[in-house]
Protein backbone atom coordinates (compact mmCIF):
# COMPACT_ATOMS: atom_id res chain seq x y z
CA UNK A 1 0.00 0.00 0.00
CA UNK A 2 1.42 3.40 -0.94
CA UNK A 3 0.04 6.83 -0.02
CA UNK A 4 1.32 10.25 -1.03
CA UNK A 5 2.01 12.82 1.68
CA UNK A 6 3.07 16.13 0.20
CA UNK A 7 6.42 15.72 -1.45
CA UNK A 8 7.05 12.34 0.15
CA UNK A 9 5.76 8.85 -0.20
CA UNK A 10 4.60 6.60 2.59
CA UNK A 11 4.76 2.89 1.88
CA UNK A 12 3.31 0.43 4.36
CA UNK A 13 4.18 -3.17 3.77
CA UNK A 14 1.65 -5.81 4.63
CA UNK A 15 3.75 -8.76 5.60
CA UNK A 16 3.38 -11.80 7.73
CA UNK A 17 6.05 -11.11 10.29
CA UNK A 18 6.35 -12.40 13.80
CA UNK A 19 6.27 -9.82 16.58
CA UNK A 20 6.53 -10.20 20.29
CA UNK A 21 3.00 -10.45 21.65
CA UNK A 22 3.75 -9.44 25.24
CA UNK A 23 4.79 -5.87 24.44
CA UNK A 24 3.58 -3.56 27.18
CA UNK A 25 6.37 -1.00 26.98
CA UNK A 26 5.44 2.51 25.97
CA UNK A 27 8.80 3.45 24.53
CA UNK A 28 10.04 3.91 20.99
CA UNK A 29 13.64 3.65 19.89
CA UNK A 30 14.70 6.42 17.51
CA UNK A 31 17.82 5.40 15.59
CA UNK A 32 19.79 7.74 13.33
CA UNK A 33 22.79 6.58 11.36
CA UNK A 34 26.00 8.10 10.07
CA UNK A 35 26.33 11.82 9.35
CA UNK A 36 22.87 12.64 10.66
CA UNK A 37 24.57 14.39 13.58
CA UNK A 38 25.42 17.05 10.97
CA UNK A 39 21.81 17.77 10.00
CA UNK A 40 21.08 21.45 9.61
CA UNK A 41 24.53 22.19 8.21
CA UNK A 42 25.26 19.24 5.90
CA UNK A 43 23.82 19.74 2.42
CA UNK A 44 20.71 21.65 3.53
CA UNK A 45 19.52 21.73 -0.09
CA UNK A 46 19.04 17.94 0.21
CA UNK A 47 18.44 17.32 3.91
CA UNK A 48 16.89 20.62 5.03
CA UNK A 49 17.88 22.97 7.82
CA UNK A 50 16.31 21.05 10.70
CA UNK A 51 18.90 19.72 13.14
CA UNK A 52 18.96 16.25 14.66
CA UNK A 53 18.28 17.86 18.05
CA UNK A 54 15.15 19.48 16.55
CA UNK A 55 13.98 16.12 15.21
CA UNK A 56 14.60 14.33 18.51
CA UNK A 57 12.70 17.07 20.35
CA UNK A 58 9.67 16.92 18.02
CA UNK A 59 9.58 13.10 18.03
CA UNK A 60 9.77 13.05 21.84
CA UNK A 61 7.01 15.66 22.19
CA UNK A 62 4.69 13.91 19.73
CA UNK A 63 5.27 10.48 21.29
CA UNK A 64 4.54 11.95 24.74
CA UNK A 65 1.12 13.07 23.48
CA UNK A 66 0.35 9.38 23.04
CA UNK A 67 1.92 8.36 26.36
CA UNK A 68 5.17 7.06 24.87
CA UNK A 69 8.78 7.77 25.78
CA UNK A 70 11.57 7.97 23.22
CA UNK A 71 15.13 6.73 23.49
CA UNK A 72 17.22 8.42 20.81
CA UNK A 73 20.49 7.03 19.48
CA UNK A 74 22.73 8.41 16.75
CA UNK A 75 26.01 6.87 15.75
CA UNK A 76 28.43 6.87 12.87
CA UNK A 77 29.38 3.29 13.82
CA UNK A 78 27.41 0.31 12.56
CA UNK A 79 28.08 -1.87 15.61
CA UNK A 80 26.78 0.80 18.00
CA UNK A 81 23.53 0.94 16.02
CA UNK A 82 23.21 -2.86 16.08
CA UNK A 83 23.78 -2.84 19.86
CA UNK A 84 21.09 -0.18 20.37
CA UNK A 85 18.61 -2.11 18.21
CA UNK A 86 19.26 -5.35 20.09
CA UNK A 87 18.83 -3.59 23.45
CA UNK A 88 15.37 -2.39 22.33
CA UNK A 89 14.13 -5.96 22.31
CA UNK A 90 13.52 -5.90 26.05
CA UNK A 91 12.10 -2.43 26.63
CA UNK A 92 10.69 -0.86 23.45
CA UNK A 93 7.45 -1.25 21.52
CA UNK A 94 8.75 -0.18 18.12
CA UNK A 95 11.68 1.33 16.22
CA UNK A 96 11.96 4.40 14.02
CA UNK A 97 15.17 4.27 12.03
CA UNK A 98 16.94 6.47 9.54
CA UNK A 99 19.88 4.22 8.74
CA UNK A 100 21.32 6.86 6.38
CA UNK A 101 24.17 5.40 4.29
CA UNK A 102 23.83 2.06 6.10
CA UNK A 103 20.48 1.63 4.32
CA UNK A 104 22.37 0.61 1.22
CA UNK A 105 25.09 -1.51 2.78
CA UNK A 106 24.17 -3.03 6.13
CA UNK A 107 22.87 -6.54 6.28
CA UNK A 108 23.87 -6.45 9.97
CA UNK A 109 21.37 -3.68 10.76
CA UNK A 110 18.64 -5.42 8.75
CA UNK A 111 19.34 -8.67 10.62
CA UNK A 112 19.26 -6.88 13.99
CA UNK A 113 15.91 -5.28 13.15
CA UNK A 114 14.50 -8.67 12.20
CA UNK A 115 15.83 -10.35 15.33
CA UNK A 116 14.21 -7.96 17.82
CA UNK A 117 10.68 -8.84 16.62
CA UNK A 118 9.42 -5.23 16.85
CA UNK A 119 7.57 -3.13 14.26
CA UNK A 120 10.00 -0.92 12.34
CA UNK A 121 9.39 2.36 10.51
CA UNK A 122 12.18 3.44 8.15
CA UNK A 123 12.57 7.17 7.48
CA UNK A 124 14.63 9.06 4.91
CA UNK A 125 14.61 12.85 4.75
CA UNK A 126 15.20 12.90 1.01
CA UNK A 127 13.52 10.80 -1.65
CA UNK A 128 16.20 8.16 -2.11
CA UNK A 129 14.53 7.03 -5.35
CA UNK A 130 15.21 10.40 -6.99
CA UNK A 131 18.89 10.36 -6.09
CA UNK A 132 21.92 8.39 -7.21
CA UNK A 133 21.23 4.84 -8.37
CA UNK A 134 23.12 3.23 -5.46
CA UNK A 135 20.67 4.88 -3.00
CA UNK A 136 17.62 3.22 -4.57
CA UNK A 137 18.10 -0.02 -2.64
CA UNK A 138 17.70 -0.31 1.12
CA UNK A 139 18.32 -3.51 3.06
CA UNK A 140 16.27 -2.02 5.89
CA UNK A 141 13.20 -1.49 3.67
CA UNK A 142 12.94 -5.24 3.24
CA UNK A 143 12.35 -5.69 6.99
CA UNK A 144 10.50 -2.45 7.80
CA UNK A 145 6.73 -2.36 8.08
CA UNK A 146 6.63 1.12 6.63
CA UNK A 147 9.03 3.32 4.69
CA UNK A 148 8.81 7.09 4.43
CA UNK A 149 11.10 8.97 2.10
CA UNK A 150 11.15 12.49 0.78
CA UNK A 151 8.93 14.02 3.47
CA UNK A 152 11.77 15.81 5.26
CA UNK A 153 11.67 15.98 9.05
CA UNK A 154 7.88 15.44 8.97
CA UNK A 155 8.61 11.83 8.00
CA UNK A 156 9.67 11.13 11.57
CA UNK A 157 6.31 12.39 12.84
CA UNK A 158 4.46 10.15 10.36
CA UNK A 159 6.50 7.24 11.72
CA UNK A 160 5.59 8.05 15.33
CA UNK A 161 1.89 8.23 14.47
CA UNK A 162 2.06 4.93 12.63
CA UNK A 163 3.91 3.06 15.37
CA UNK A 164 1.82 4.31 18.29
CA UNK A 165 -1.27 3.26 16.37
CA UNK A 166 0.32 -0.07 15.53
CA UNK A 167 1.50 -1.22 18.97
Amino acid sequence: MTRAFGAGVLAVQARARRYRTEVTERRLLLVNGPNLNLLGTRQPEIYGSTTLADIEKSVTALAAEFGFEVRAVQSNHEGALVDAIQAARTDCAGIIINPAAYSHTSVAIADALTSVELPVAEVHLSNIHRREEFRHHSYVSAVAEMVICGAGAAGYEYAVRYLVGRV
